[in-house]
């Protein structure tokens, strides 16, 4: 019974992690190998921060992070920047305080300002909210050993700017890109049952990172791909801002149960197998 229990469980675990790329859509997704994937894998510190330039550079024009604090720029395990760099940074915004009536500098207690364009949507969920090459949100096994995903869509959306394909006739107007999977597309890149004869679709935001965007103080080239690779492994951050702490927990519960699983196993047998061993009469 228990064995049929547990290969129904990881058919279903595998069968959600399989409709979690299914649901990614036609888009092509890089497989990137980030640094927090994985169980024991953890943020890099330095990419964080740099990853914090491109968005306060780059992004922050249109997208907010409303569900960000910004005194968590200073938690262990994320950006990790002092505590002066955290005020000077918060200054650099302003948020309506309704008991002043008006605007003021914001501070660490505060968060990161939300959007202000409804075409513009927030990113402070965008990492768990959108499918990767291991997956998304689900509770599959690869998202275990792997990562959710989500960064990896990003990086791919950043860096996935092309010319319009040829199928694309040449009065159609509008930006392609090979991670999309949203947007519209032309009659002429269907086949005859309507499916798309190109990834991605094309997508009504610019292309925001080109390379050289921005100069980082580590001494860091600042490629398109580099700086893709850094804003998606900030915003996987912002997304699972306890991710360290989730992964030292459950790797302490693991350990636990195991020497706890062994310790009733050696209970059991020092107490039972005297009387199991007995012959009844």
């Amino acid at each position: 019974m228990f064995k049929t229990t547990g290969i129904a469980a990881l058919v279903a675990l595998s069968l959600s992690t399989g409709g979690a790329l299914a649901a990614g859509g036609e888009g092509h997704i890089e497989d990137v190998a980030f640094s927090f994937e994985g169980p024991f894998g953890k943020f890099d510190q330095n990419q964080l921060q740099r990853g914090l330039k491109v968005y306060t550079q780059v992004c922050a024009a249109c997208h907010g992070l409303q569900y960000v604090p910004l005194r968590t720029l200073g938690d262990e395990g994320g950006p990790q920047l002092p505590q002066d760099q955290v005020f000077a940074y918060s200054e650099q915004f302003e948020v309506f305080d309704p008991e002043l009536d008006d605007f003021r500098p914001a501070t660490p207690t505060d968060h990161f300002p939300a959007v202000t364009s409804a075409s513009a949507p927030d990113l402070s969920l965008m990492a768990k909210k959108r499918a990767g090459f291991h997956g998304p949100y689900g509770t599959g096994l690869s998202q275990l050993f792997n990562g959710m995903g989500g960064a990896e869509y990003i990086y791919s959306l950043m860096v996935g700017y092309h010319e319009a394909p040829e199928c694309a006739p040449e009065d159609f107007t509008g930006t392609y890109n090979a991670a999309f999977t949203a947007g519209g597309y032309p009659d002429e890149c269907k086949d005859e049952d309507g499916h798309h004869t190109v990834p991605g679709s094309w997508i009504a935001m610019g292309q925001p990172l080109w390379g050289d965007d921005v100069e980082y103080d580590d001494g860091t080239v600042a490629t398109l791909e580099q700086q893709a690779e850094d804003v998606a492994a900030f915003l996987m951050w912002t997304a699972e801002p306890k991710m360290m702490a989730r992964k030292h927990a459950g790797l302490t519960g693991v350990i636990f149960l195991t020497i706890l699983s062994v310790l009733l196993y050696l209970t059991n047998k020092r107490i039972w197998a005297p009387i199991k061993g007995k012959k009844t009469s």
